[in-house]
């Protein structure tokens, strides 16, 4: 298989996109959390690299071109952010302190847990932009002089987990109101977060679009700071 995926131009692409695509088919059918397409992408596409031995570097040849679309598809948010302008400028206060607060909130909470794990310096600044989107954070990890390719599986993770688990924490919290909501996955889950913000209601995607990219602004001005702590 190594080989098919060595003379394919488009083998990488292919395995990806089909993964999703069987990820989006479960969780139409099931309509349940842990059927995140993402997630399930994820782990069928490291499935089949596993089992047929193929390398990475083989594999990302052909997959590459999806990650030229990242940038593009963070810029679209910006439609319905747009959409819903009129409402940011009337709760504008409000919304910068929430994504101040949630920035720094992320960035402590990253410290506090090195410091009672041990981590180095290294491994602790290769998780301060876990919560901002990939494109920002691998820039903040590089330029902190963390591991980036370690930075990229968090970004990840914690939006795939912010994806499954946040509308249920927003109703454990009895947090209502749509602009809190959609502050709140943007902020904390970035790109993957406001895709589901997007599904529940159109408030909470432009201000989770939003989020993004203040959250970025916030956390590429505060990492260094935060990176000086420990």
């Amino acid at each position: 298989m190594n080989a098919l995926f060595q003379n394919s131009l488009f083998a990488g692409v292919t395995l990806s996109l089909v993964s999703y695509m069987i990820g989006v088919s479960l969780k139409k059918k099931f309509k349940l959390g842990i059927f995140n397409p993402l997630l399930i992408a994820i782990i069928l596409s490291c499935g089949t690299l596993v089992i047929g031995k193929v390398d990475y570097e083989v594999y990302n040849e052909g997959a590459k071109y999806l990650s030229y679309l990242l940038t593009p598809a963070t810029v679209c948010l910006a439609i319905p952010l747009y959409e819903q302008f009129e409402l940011l400028k009337k709760n504008y206060k409000a919304v910068l302190l929430g994504l101040l607060a949630g920035t720094v909130t992320s960035l402590a909470t990253v410290l506090v847990l090195s410091v009672l794990c041990g981590l180095s310096h290294e491994e602790y600044v290769t998780l301060l932009p876990k919560s901002i989107t990939t494109a920002i954070g691998m820039g903040v990890s590089e330029e902190l002089g963390g591991y980036v390719t370690i930075t990229v599986a968090v970004i990840i993770i914690t939006g795939v987990l912010g994806n499954m688990f946040g509308e249920f924490i927003c109703k454990a919290a009895h947090i209502e109101e749509p602009i809190a909501k959609g502050l709140a996955f943007g902020a904390s889950s970035h790109a993957i977060g406001t895709a589901k913000a997007i599904e529940i209601g159109d408030v909470e995607g432009a201000m989770s679009g939003l989020a993004i990219a203040v959250s970025g602004i916030f956390t590429v001005l505060l990492a260094s700071v935060f990176a000086g702590l420990h």
